[in-house]
């Protein structure tokens, strides 16, 4: 078993059906609720409601291995996609399955585009049919510019979040293996190291030297970009000259009003590692809360 379905509550009973499914090859749709008879047999007594969609694979009713291999193949290459499952689709085989592009105009497009922005599944009804779309994203991935005191626990933390990150320094004696065990380093000036990442809206910039030749040319970069999320450590009076020199570079109030400086949730942080907490906290806030994010 890997992963988890609730946090504990209903794995047992959701493994059972998943024997079951390997045995006759057939998917079922299960749903435990507080108001089941069966809810507190099978540990569901927090409150709320479950839909499970349990399929074998390879087998039966189950999805073929060639439209799992395309789903991996698409994952592997970075590419967003929605694998879309009919739970009750009149007049239709049972259980019609397909990969979709959330960029895709389709009638289900916006259910989609909703699967994929909450890097979870969900359940759209387009007339009389029920479908189950499991958004599947390309890795989150967090850019620290600069391998300072406070880079350190931020990297461990943000690896645990599931962010694939990077430490950009050109100062070797800051951004080493030795500092940053097991992390990606670039040792080069952070335009230069940014151009070459391919910042995109599931990438999280984060600049923490304090030196100006450092880190403006890593806000200039994400400024041009779609990363999600661009804070900047320093103090308030720091920040203003920040955003003179941006100004100075032709940057508009909009484009300034991105950053997130200074950078993290007002935790009242005093330790390298609060500040780390409040950085993360912050660059969940953006991820999760979609309607906070500048355009959106």
């Amino acid at each position: 078993m890997m992963g988890s379905v609730s946090g504990g509550c209903v794995e047992g009973a959701v493994v059972a059906e998943a024997l079951d499914a390997l045995e006759d090859g057939t998917p079922r749709l299960l749903t435990y609720g507080v108001s089941d008879d069966d809810a507190f047999a099978v540990g569901l007594a927090c409150g709320g409601t479950i839909r499970i969609l349990v399929e074998p694979v390879g087998t039966g009713q189950g999805p073929d291995l060639p439209l799992i291999e395309a789903l991996v193949k698409a994952r592997a290459q970075g590419r967003p996609t929605a694998y879309v499952v009919g739970v009750d689709v009149p007049d239709s085989p049972a259980w019609p399955r397909l990969l979709m592009d959330p960029a895709a105009g389709t009638p289900l497009g916006d259910a989609v585009r909703a699967a994929r922005t909450a890097d979870k599944a969900g359940f759209a009804t387009l007339g009389e049919e029920d479908w189950l779309i499991g958004g599947h994203n390309p890795a989150l991935k967090l850019v620290i510019i600069g391998g300072v005191h406070i880079a350190q626990p931020l990297a461990t933390m943000a690896t645990e979040a599931g962010y694939a990150v990077t430490i950009v320094d050109p100062r070797e004696a800051f951004a080493s293996p030795e500092r940053f065990p097991g992390r990606r380093i670039i040792n080069d000036w952070p335009d230069a190291a940014l151009d070459g990442l391919g910042l995109d809206s599931r990438t999280a910039v984060v600049t923490l030297t304090h030196d100006p030749k450092l880190d403006d040319p890593a806000i200039r970069t994400a400024l041009g970009s779609e990363v999600f999320y661009l804070g900047c450590l320093g103090s308030t009076r720091a920040h203003a000259k920040r955003v003179a020199r941006l100004e100075d570079a032709g940057f508009t109030a909009r484009q300034l009003a991105r950053i997130h400086g200074p950078i993290g949730a007002d935790i009242g942080a005093k330790s390298p590692a609060e500040s780390a907490i409040a950085i993360l906290a912050q660059i969940t806030e953006r991820l999760r809360r979609v309607e906070s994010r500048p355009g959106a």
